[in-house]
């Protein structure tokens, strides 16, 4: 099988962890060399973050744990890279 470079979630968080202690307590998981989380939206209890997870060979399962562990709950994989290399991303018409 091969090993996962980059994965994009949709994740649905509480306010506490803060982004910045979800996003270090990603980054030392086996595998992952860095993490970027945006925040999209704000509720009165939750947010809506968009997290990127990069590395050498991701375990989803992992990363999976952690957020779950932070009272988190991914909504969907909104893209994931794997292989030898990663392979940069094509702006569509729909992105712009």
């Amino acid at each position: 099988m091969s090993d996962i470079k980059r994965i994009v979630l949709d994740v649905l968080k509480p306010h506490h962890p803060g982004i910045v202690e979800l996003s270090q307590h990603l980054s030392v998981l086996e595998g992952v060399s860095g993490v970027n989380i945006t925040i999209i939206e704000v509720d009165q209890d939750t947010e809506t973050v968009k997290i990127t997870v990069e590395g050498n060979a991701i375990i989803f399962e992992d990363v999976e744990n952690s957020i779950s562990e932070a009272g988190a709950v991914i909504h969907s994989v909104d893209s994931v890279s794997t292989g030898k290399r990663l392979v940069e991303e094509v702006e569509t018409s729909q992105d712009r």
